[in-house]
């Protein structure tokens, strides 16, 4: 019987994929969250395989989508009492501006929007873990918001762009941890290092090349990231930004409280956040497979009424 639900974003391949393998070796509950079905499915086969954990719960989710988090935070909701552990792990880097459903910069929506509004529909069951840790996977960005352009409309450079999505974690990270001091939640950041994945794959050659060479397993960097989340020595660790376990110095901008308290607030309008309602995403990304999954509220696009001429 299994005592600990851990879940993690961004399973599909590099270190999401190796964090899951890691947290599956516990045996534990563990849920991982993917964009694409079918390469989810490959990626539990495998790990499941590799672990004999059958306690995997594949959930679907595009958190470029609001909508999309939405469902799959309503699924986690109805089916778990609480989560221990939630790593927000899944980022993306386009070299060319694009925008998603909600209108909004796809980079900007997935590295922050999207695990902001999960983290906070979650927040409910991860108070009830009486333990729980959050772990944002960031980068050492040293990267200032424009606030008066955070969907990069005016000027869009993707590594800037980029850049201040890996901002944005950081300071998610602080206000949060603040916000759950005497909660019984601990918030961390945590820069990986430089880990093969296919993360860059739109950047340019010369880019690419550099940090391929300098990058390291992403087996190696889950096991410092499996420590952050299930080891006693960092149960009392909160508002940190770690790298190999060791605390490291974020960006003067990053520790600034009333940035922090302005990506939050902002974060929170753009998201509805506060709008905690059960909603079907018409693009097909509902996190479910079977029928009787479907939590009262939910409708698939059948359901939908129709207006008639």
């Amino acid at each position: 019987m299994t005592t600990k639900v851990y879940m993690i974003t961004g399973v599909a391949s590099g270190l999401g994929k190796a964090i899951a393998l890691a947290l599956a070796k516990t045996g534990e509950t563990v849920i991982l969250v993917v964009r694409d079905a079918d390469r989810g499915t490959d990626v539990v086969k495998k790990i499941a395989a590799a672990t004999g954990n059958s306690n995997l719960d594949l959930q679907l989710c595009d958190l470029a989508n609001l909508s999309s988090v939405r469902n799959l935070a309503t699924i986690i909701n109805n089916r778990y009492e609480k989560i221990d552990v939630l790593i927000n792990n899944a980022s993306v880097y386009r070299k060319n501006r694009e925008t998603t459903m909600d209108g909004y910069e796809r980079m900007f929506a997935t590295n922050h929007l999207g695990p902001f509004l999960l983290t906070y529909m979650l927040m409910d069951k991860l108070i009830a873990s009486g333990s729980a840790r959050i772990i944002n996977i960031a980068a050492p960005s040293s990267t200032q918001l424009n606030f008066d352009d955070l969907q990069s409309e005016k000027n869009f450079n993707s590594l800037t762009a980029f850049g201040a999505s890996k901002m944005a974690n950081l300071l998610f990270t602080y206000e949060l941890a603040r916000r759950m001091e005497g909660r019984g939640i601990k918030v961390n950041a945590v820069h990986p290092g430089l880990v093969r994945s296919g993360l860059m794959k739109e950047a340019f050659a010369p880019l690419q090349w550099v940090l391929w060479l300098f990058s390291s397993s992403p087996n190696r960097a889950a096991e410092d990231i499996l420590q952050l989340a299930t080891s006693p020595e960092f149960e009392t660790t909160s508002g940190k930004f770690l790298h190999k376990g060791k605390e490291m110095q974020a960006a003067a901008y990053a520790l600034n409280p009333a940035m922090q308290l302005k990506l939050w607030t902002i974060s929170e309008a753009l998201t509805k956040a506060s709008e905690q309602r059960p909603n079907y995403d018409p693009t097909g990304s509902v996190a479910m497979y079977d029928d009787h999954d479907i939590p009262e509220g939910l409708i698939r696009p059948e359901d939908e009424p129709t207006q008639k001429d």
